[in-house]
């Protein structure tokens, strides 16, 4: 069974995460962070795509005391599994994601990645090998399912969102709202990829709950099935 996807973003009050150089911007503050550490603390594993690791060289770990040590009494890891989804096996041997906090690491490549990355990979790092010349997603949700992994956060970048919604594979997203106007055309917004050409194919949601936080609004969807349209 695959898992149950949820994504999380920060976007400007323009729908965009970042400039055009894509220079990681801070769009939410302290509540929006206890939030999120706590939505990654009840997640069996956390999800990006390999531009976020170049980009920003995250860790994914949870961050709070409490939050981790909820996790040790249920008997897993302080910190979910990180999972990057990286076709050509570009990560850096040296990213924080391989490193930093104690857990298992994923890297989902293609078949078209180098195998001397790979087995260099291996000593810090589950690979998965699905698709041809790219991440198959679906197969990859396939394969994490098999592991055992039930619930899965993703904190970008749009190109895997996007991925991961025109192939069916989110439940719901988070997307928070700042008080910022960042602008540019070439700015990414927290879905890139190619889009959808027909009405009928868009990606229809169903707003769950929406709140005010600090100096901006959370919106919590629910992503309808292509057999609820």
């Amino acid at each position: 069974m695959r898992p149950y996807v949820v994504v999380n973003v920060a976007i400007s009050a323009d729908g965009k995460i970042s400039t055009r150089e894509r220079r990681q911007v801070k769009i939410s503050g302290k509540q929006d962070f206890v939030r999120v550490d706590r939505l990654k603390a009840g997640s069996d594993a956390v999800m990006v795509g390999i531009g976020t690791v170049l980009a920003d060289d995250p860790s994914l770990t949870v961050k709070a005391e409490e939050c981790r040590t909820r996790r040790l009494n249920r008997g897993v890891d302080e910190h979910p599994v990180r999972i990057v989804v990286d076709s050509n096996a570009r990560i850096p041997l040296k990213a924080s994601i391989l490193h930093k906090g104690r857990g298992k690491r994923i890297v989902a490549v293609s078949r078209r990645a180098d195998p001397q990355k790979i087995a260099a990979l291996q000593q810090n790092a589950t690979v998965i090998i699905a698709g041809e010349n790219e991440v198959d997603l679906p197969l990859l949700m396939d394969k994490l399912g098999d592991m055992g992994i039930q619930r899965v956060m993703v904190e970008g970048g749009g190109t895997l969102i996007a991925g991961l919604i025109s192939t069916g594979q989110v439940n719901e997203i988070y997307t928070f709202i700042g008080n910022m106007i960042i602008g540019g055309k070439d700015s990414p917004t927290f879905v890139d990829g190619e889009g959808f050409l027909m009405e009928s194919d868009f990606c229809r949601l169903t707003l769950i709950e929406m709140h005010r936080i600090e100096s901006g609004v959370l919106l919590h969807w629910n992503v309808e099935k292509p057999e609820e349209k």
